[in-house]
């Protein structure tokens, strides 16, 4: 767990953070529960990307407000745990009415591969997700090697034997009656960086075993390993108390995605499925400030990626 001060995305009213660690291999999931109801967004930018319902957080499609968001290892076999988060929201009378028989929860989902690490054949499942649920609260969330971040590793451009640990942590801000935050799975293919300082604070490592900088190794002439597409992704929720729709909402998912630039190097890549999701409450009862959202959520993001690495364990 870190050590560093406390400010998560359960400073946000009504979010609850839960994590799933499997036992078995190093692999997992995490699950954001706002049963209420949110408005969501999203914006995909790696290449490689394995998603559930991310479709429906179109500005343009009708379903207005999600009930959980799911992150989790597993590769595409770790949509399966959203499953368990459904059926965890709906014995509790939580979803979507629809024909006014019925609730539907809606969870979109976003994975990363872990698989490489341990046994294939295990990763997380339905009743994984519903455990992430029953664990879920709104205290500070434990960081590091838990949950979706539990097989996460990062610096692997020059193979996954170069590779440190990578992990999940969360970092949230304040300013003007409004709170924004993040939660992020750190899984990448590049380096982390400070952007303080440009320094590497976990990523490939040479063979003296210390970081290598990768984009400095390249410059150099040094040839990245053949990898396997998808074999990495880096995934993310912003959430902010302000009143947003869809539409800004996916704005703040975008502009979130700056944070992961600052941090992370390189991004992006076709070997990552690099997802940020957003979430609105509305809780504050302010509207929001996209300019000034949008750079808060990339100042998080930031923050939050540093604490999942500087946390890590293993």
């Amino acid at each position: 767990m870190s050590t560093l001060p406390p400010g998560s995305i359960c400073d946000i009213a009504g979010l609850k953070v839960g994590h799933f660690t499997d036992a078995r291999r190093p692999t997992g999931c995490t699950v954001l529960l706002c049963e209420q109801g949110a408005t969501a967004g999203v914006d995909v930018r790696g290449a490689a990307p394995g998603t559930r319902e991310t479709d429906l957080l179109a500005p343009e499609n009708t379903v207005e407000q999600v009930h959980a968001i799911l992150l989790t290892g597993g590769s595409a076999f770790g949509l399966a745990a959203a499953g368990g988060v459904m059926r965890w929201l709906a014995e509790r009378g939580h979803g979507l009415p629809v024909g006014g028989k019925v609730r539907v929860p809606i969870v979109p989902a976003a994975v990363l591969f872990d698989l490489w690490l341990g046994d294939p054949a295990v990763y997380p499942d339905e009743a994984a997700g519903y455990a992430a649920c029953e664990a879920a609260s709104g205290a500070v969330p434990a960081e590091g090697s838990i949950g979706a971040g539990a097989g996460a590793t990062v610096g692997k451009l020059f193979g996954p034997d170069k590779a440190m640990k990578g992990g999940i942590a969360s970092a949230s801000v304040k300013v003007g009656g409004i709170t924004v935050a993040a939660l992020v799975a750190v899984n990448a293919v590049g380096d982390v960086i400070d952007p303080a300082n440009g320094s590497v604070i976990a990523g490939a490592r040479g063979d003296d075993g210390q970081p290598l900088n990768s984009a400095q190794a390249m410059l150099r002439g040094a040839l990245p390993a053949q990898l396997l597409t998808g074999m990495s992704t880096t995934l993310g929720i912003v959430a902010t108390d302000a009143r947003l729709s869809k539409a800004q909402a996916k704005k703040l998912a975008q502009m979130a995605h700056d944070g992961l630039a600052r941090t992370i190097n390189p991004v992006h890549t076709p070997f990552d499925g690099d997802v940020i999701f957003s979430l609105a409450t509305g809780g504050s009862g302010l509207p929001g400030q996209l300019t000034v959202l949008g750079a808060l959520a990339a100042e998080v993001t930031a923050m939050a990626v540093l604490r999942a690495v500087r946390a890590a364990t293993g």
